[in-house]
């Protein structure tokens, strides 16, 4: 199927790794002009330099997203540099989990600078500018931590939360002028961030990375975790012209393990 995305510019925020990156390879694939965002200089050069020997061409741009005047300097230059931003995808920052009764109010401040005011400082600018050109597409990465809340997360999972209702209300405000905003959740993806987390869990219950990957993959329906593959296919899917009518959306993507009614 032609997702109609070729030419098409896409910024993508998180893109030298994980899920981000997985996007980032999804849209070039697809024929589209891709920028990438990230905190860290020498993660995005090691994530151009890789898609580069796979035969793309993508520009990077580093960022401190948390900071409304980097993110807006940001979506400038790429905009400068390669014309209109057709598409947005958010899949920047990452709050830490903390145990509920070691909650102080700083760590919930932190887990919205980091997780909501990475999409919010990018989204701003652009979904007002996308409005004026009267089209664009913005999907957020979100996760759900904000759909289903679990002790170790709930700073993050109010996030995540937070991200999801601003999603579904900028797609109420923003479609009559031709936008669309969507979010998709993904739960346990196998990502970097993901192996370090394993990481820690198998010191503290004393048995191997392997151990604690098979019991997580053993509680999943589909019999396996996510791929960032597998996120990224769903994201370009709700950013081309083929998703047209669907708006306001908040995918969940966890293979059916927590089963519900959305």
């Amino acid at each position: 199927m032609d997702l109609e995305l070729t030419g098409k510019h896409v910024l993508v925020t998180g893109g030298s790794r994980g899920i981000g990156l997985a996007c980032a390879r999804a849209f070039l694939a697809e024929g589209a002009r891709v920028s990438l965002v990230g905190r860290r200089r020498e993660h995005l050069d090691a994530a151009i330099a890789q898609l580069k020997a796979e035969g793309h061409v993508a520009t990077g741009y580093a960022a401190d997203l948390t900071d409304p005047g980097a993110a807006l300097a940001t979506v400038n230059a790429a905009w400068d540099a390669a014309g209109a931003i057709d598409v947005l995808v958010n899949s920047a920052g990452a709050a830490l989990r903390t145990p509920f009764d070691e909650l102080q109010p700083q760590a919930w401040q932190a887990a919205m600078q980091a997780k909501f005011f990475t999409y919010i400082n990018v989204m701003d600018p652009l979904v007002k500018r996308m409005g004026e050109r009267g089209s664009g597409a913005i999907v957020n990465v979100v996760g759900m931590g904000g759909k289903v809340a679990t002790t170790t997360h709930l700073a993050g999972g109010a996030a995540n939360a937070a991200l999801m209702l601003a999603s579904a209300g900028l797609a109420a405000a923003y479609g009559p002028r031709g936008v669309r905003v969507n979010a998709v959740n993904p739960s346990l993806t196998l990502t970097d961030r993901l192996a370090e987390g394993f990481a820690v869990d198998a010191r503290m219950r004393k048995i191997s990375t392997e151990e604690v990957l098979r019991q997580a993959q053993a509680r999943m329906p589909l019999g396996r975790l996510a791929l960032p593959e597998d996120i990224a296919n769903a994201v370009v899917f709700l950013a081309s012209p083929r998703a047209a009518y669907i708006s306001g959306a908040v995918l969940s993507m966890d293979g059916a393990a927590t089963p519900m009614v959305v």
